[in-house]
Order: C-alpha cells, then structure tokens, then sequence
C-alpha cells in the first residue's frame, strides 16, 4: 500500500529509527512501510498519522489507493 510516510518523515528531519521510537515499532517496520512492502494497521497508520499531524486518510493515500484496487477488481 502507498504511504506518504517517507515524505512526511523526511520533510520533518526525522530518522527511520525515530519514527520508529515514536510508534513503538521497529525501525525495520518503517523501512518496510517506506518500500510498500508492508501495510500498516490501522492503530500504527493513526500513530504515525498524529506525529505528523495529518489524517490517516491522507497518510494512507486513501483515494489513490482506493483507485487502484478498484482498477484491479474490474480487471477480473
């Protein structure tokens, strides 16, 4: 799943490893949230969301993401 946390985190100046502190996870969980190889729960993503100050629906990407699997369903 798509994820603006690489950008959000970035933009902030913080590290992989501080992010991780702030959400209690891993900096391993966050490095593979960025690579969109692992998607977040919802209670993460809402963690992540507030040391951000943005919504979930954003940091998630909501619409695109939302498109996307759609696209895939009318494929079928």
């Amino acid at each position: 799943m798509k994820t603006k946390v690489k950008e959000l985190r970035t933009a902030s100046g913080i590290t992989q490893q501080q992010l991780a502190e702030l959400v209690h996870v891993s900096a391993r969980t966050i490095i593979s949230i960025e690579k969109e190889q692992y998607s977040p729960s919802l209670m993460l993503a809402y963690r992540i969301a507030e040391v951000f100050h943005v919504t979930v629906e954003d940091l998630c990407c909501l619409e695109e993401n939302k498109r996307l699997e759609d696209q895939k369903y009318e494929e079928l």
